[in-house]
């Protein structure tokens, strides 16, 4: 008879909540003001402090800030946009809602982030943006995509999703790119449940963007029911239902402060991981590069199914059996049955990304974890890899 590692099933990305945040949240459903108010603006502020962009606008999740930051930069229907393929459809998704093409330029296999050179390689006439997407809190070659983007005048929008704490060559991701677009889902370093931010050193675009994510209505719409006296607005353009509230918000003005600890901690499970790991058939993630700061958002080893003989599937159901919860990331974008219709891809046009796409798994690591915990996800894969 089977006997699992643990039992009870441990779940992945379970984030850690703390009493302050919770008291927030009840301070806030007693207040009666529960949508977008005073503590998305502080939240704001905070953001925008931490980064040290000139300005932090709150949405309601990173495929908004994606998605209007397209908008706002002028990403329009028949434009090109340069995307990695080793990433969360939203990604790509965001630059079909625009009418755009996603270009897909292969990644490294090392650090799986998008390769500079691949992203030369796909630059035509139509090319207007590029996303760089901070594959596990990796930063991207920075350098070398600014460079291309000045040369060839295109936008770069980050995607920081993965990449709330990262540092690239002494500089925070939010204060590199034209715009940077983070996540606060339920997975992430830091958490509101779901959420999203947008960082840029642009006035016009923050301007909009915040107009833009409240149905396009005049700036500070929403204190028009306060105790200032009800304000008319306007809509001057057709906007989107993309605010974060005062409930998300609540959550994080209390667990920004406390993101370095809760790095630490990551940190601490991942030189676990990669000790114990040591001898068994996989590929521990690659140590950050100099002059960097890793977010380690995900802990990805690749299986090396040539060696064990099953596939990576395989490998993840035997990890739930032993009731650890574990996460694909990701799936290269270009395989999935939308992108191959509409676009023609195939196996075989982006080899490094369907290479980690094939072996990637990504184990629990998160700062909620007890040492405990951590031992049984370490036992169970090598039970399972053994």
């Amino acid at each position: 008879m089977h006997t699992p590692v643990r039992d009870t099933f441990l779940v992945f990305g379970a984030p850690l909540i703390e009493e302050p945040e919770i008291r927030e949240v009840v301070d806030v459903l007693r207040s009666g003001w529960v949508s977008t108010g005073p503590r998305v603006g502080k939240f704001e502020e905070m953001f925008r402090d931490y980064t040290g962009a000139r300005h932090a606008r709150s949405l309601s999740s990173c495929t908004a800030a994606l998605h209007l930051s397209m908008i706002v930069s002028g990403v329009r229907a028949g434009d090109e946009v340069i995307t990695s393929p080793m990433t969360f459809a939203a990604t790509a998704n965001v630059i079909t809602h625009v009418g755009a093409v996603p270009v897909f330029a292969d990644v490294d296999r090392r650090t799986m982030n998008i390769d500079p050179a691949e992203i030369r390689k796909k630059i035509t006439p139509r090319t207007k943006a590029i996303i760089p997407v901070h594959f596990a809190g990796r930063p991207c070659a920075m350098d070398e995509i600014m460079a291309i983007a000045r040369e060839r005048r295109l936008v770069v929008i980050e995607d920081a999703a993965h990449a709330i704490e990262t540092v690239y060559r002494g500089k925070k991701v939010g204060h590199i790119g034209d715009l940077t677009c983070f996540s606060f889902y339920v997975t992430k370093n830091i958490i509101t449940g779901e959420g999203g931010m947008v960082t840029t050193d642009n006035e016009d675009w923050a301007a909009r963007i915040e107009m833009y994510g409240l149905h396009g209505m005049s700036k500070g719409a929403w204190r028009r029911y306060t105790d200032d006296g009800f304000k008319h607005y306007q809509v001057v353009y057709p906007g989107y239902k993309y605010n974060m509230t005062d409930m998300q918000a609540a959550l994080g003005i209390h667990q920004l402060p406390r993101i370095e600890r809760y790095l630490r901690r990551r940190e601490e499970i991942w030189r676990r991981y990669d000790e114990a790991f040591k001898g068994l058939p996989l590929t521990t993630p690659a140590p950050p590069d100099p002059d960097t700061v890793h977010a380690r958002h995900l802990y990805t080893p690749l299986i090396d199914i040539d060696r064990i003989g099953r596939s990576r599937d395989e490998i993840q159901a035997a990890l739930h059996r032993e009731n650890i919860g574990t996460g694909i990331h990701f799936m290269s974008v270009h395989l999935h049955d939308y992108y191959r219709r509409t676009y023609g891809h195939a196996r075989g046009d982006f080899p490094n990304a369907e290479y980690i796409s094939d072996r990637t798994i990504s184990l629990p690591l998160s700062a909620k974890l007890a040492d405990g915990d951590v031992g049984d996800v370490i036992a169970a894969v090598r039970k399972v890899l053994s």
